[in-house]
């Protein structure tokens, strides 16, 4: 069968291209910027890609047409493939219909950590022995993939809220069909298309109803809005953080902790990630893999071997003793998680911390009045400012007694003229921060390169 996906260069959208060509199929795209990693991952597989949204590439029209949610009404192909009644489908009913109505779907769920706890779920059943498939909204670098079909019926996938395609309003989530579904926690997230936390809640109320009753959720008892959603029904059985499981740190930065299970202790991990928010992460993994069967202690070995995904606190460089992180902050509660793991970690060394403002949420300005509040565990703080935001950061920097730019050149000019041995850059941005990430390292790398 011959597969064309419209806005191919998208995680979850690129994961769909990779998971159909395994599956022995046809497979092309397009999308509006066809730029690496994503198009050389693909045409690595052979799948050939068109820049932009000429119709000539439905000519001859393709078996299917699978549209990303980022496609609306007006755009050239869509509006061809609904003139001329070409079959389409969105990416998650087309991998619903191709692989997971027959497979022991694992998904995680929640506004903060679903890409990293996917990650950890994933390797820890890899680890086991399962061989398991995966759609990860990351680069998950225990495999250097963000999907792949797997050798055995359990599959692992980032189950978004996000909405499913301009024809289908339900979040993407409702159509993957969990047999054990972790729900990381919840706050209101995605203000473009939610109007609202209980809007929210009613969606994942919807994903609760498609769990089976041998299925299980898990989920933290210390959060409220999943408590309501919880409420709301549950069919399944459910185990939770805080009753059924509990940690205890070793270490404040959560790099040593002791894993116990109805308070008995079944281990301690030792690994590379920090912050108590992957600590319960951890937790959340350990008890979806123990539903599949896999042994606590096992789990706990394979986190000892765990790499975290790219952009989730990804040490990019370290030069003359200071270190560049990359991290895919998008909400003030996950900075705030972030930058506290951070301090854990490092004591009373230097942060600066280099943020972005750019997803559609805080573009919107619905956190603009906690988002600096998040960044306090920072010693310094450098804003830079998009020039698409609906509100004013400069002057909500100017208040706080923060720096506030709109030239990223300027920013790394600040950083080079302070910089000092023993400090930590922490870089949080959702995109690409206009190439900022390489750019810092490389002028840190020609300052100290004489030394």
């Amino acid at each position: 069968m011959h597969i064309h996906i419209l806005g191919i260069c998208g995680t979850f959208m690129g994961g769909i291209a990779a998971i159909a060509k395994s599956l022995g199929h046809k497979v092309t795209g397009s999308d509006q910027n066809v730029y690496p990693p994503m198009s050389t991952q693909l045409e690595d597989l052979g799948i050939e890609l068109t820049q932009g949204y000429e119709v000539t590439q439905l000519e001859p029209a393709p078996d299917m047409v699978v549209i990303g949610n980022a496609m609306s009404r007006g755009n050239p192909c869509v509006e061809y493939v609904l003139d001329k009644g070409l079959p389409y489908t969105s990416g998650p009913e087309w991998l619903k219909h191709n692989l997971l109505q027959n497979s022991w779907v694992l998904a995680i769920a929640g506004t903060h950590g679903k890409t990293t706890t996917a990650s950890m779920l994933a390797w820890i059943l890899e680890y086991a022995g399962l061989k398991p498939g995966f759609l990860i909204g990351g680069i998950v670098q225990n495999f250097g993939v963000s999907a792949k079909v797997g050798e055995t019926p359990f599959f692992v996938i980032e189950a978004d809220e996000y909405d499913t395609a301009f024809f289908d309003k339900r979040s993407k989530f409702v159509h993957y069909l969990p047999r054990t579904l972790i729900l990381n926690n919840l706050e209101f997230d995605h203000a473009d298309i939610f109007e609202d936390l209980n809007a929210i809640k009613k969606q994942f109320h919807h994903l609760i109803r498609t769990v089976p009753q041998s299925g299980k959720v898990i989920w933290p008892k210390d959060d409220q809005a999943l408590s309501d959603v919880i409420t709301q029904g549950l069919w399944s059985e459910s185990e939770t953080l805080g009753i059924d499981w509990n940690y205890e740190l070793i270490k404040a930065d959560g790099s040593e902790f002791k894993v116990f299970l109805n308070n008995e202790k079944q281990g301690t991990v030792n690994w590379q990630a920090m912050g108590e928010h992957n600590v319960k992460n951890a937790i959340m993994a350990i008890a979806a893999a123990r539903h599949v069967g896999i042994a606590v202690e096992h789990s706990i070995a394979a986190l000892g071997e765990f790499i975290s995904p790219k952009r989730r606190m990804e040490l990019k460089a370290d030069i003359n003793n200071i270190k560049v992180y990359d991290d895919f902050a998008h909400h003030p509660t996950a900075i705030q998680t972030t930058l506290a793991g951070l301090r854990a970690k490092v004591g009373s060394d230097k942060i600066i911390a280099i943020l972005e403002p750019r997803s559609n949420t805080m573009k919107m300005g619905v956190h603009q009045h906690t988002l600096l509040a998040s960044l306090s565990d920072a010693d310094e703080v450098l804003l830079f400012e998009p020039e698409n935001l609906s509100w004013s950061l400069s002057e909500q920097a100017a208040t706080a007694g923060m720096q506030c730019f709109t030239s990223t050149q300027v920013i790394i000019d600040t950083v080079l003229d302070n910089i000092a041995a023993n400090q930590h850059i922490l870089i949080m941005s959702n995109g690409s921060f206009n190439g900022l990430h390489q750019q810092l390292v490389d002028a840190l790398a020609n300052k100290y390169s004489g030394e």
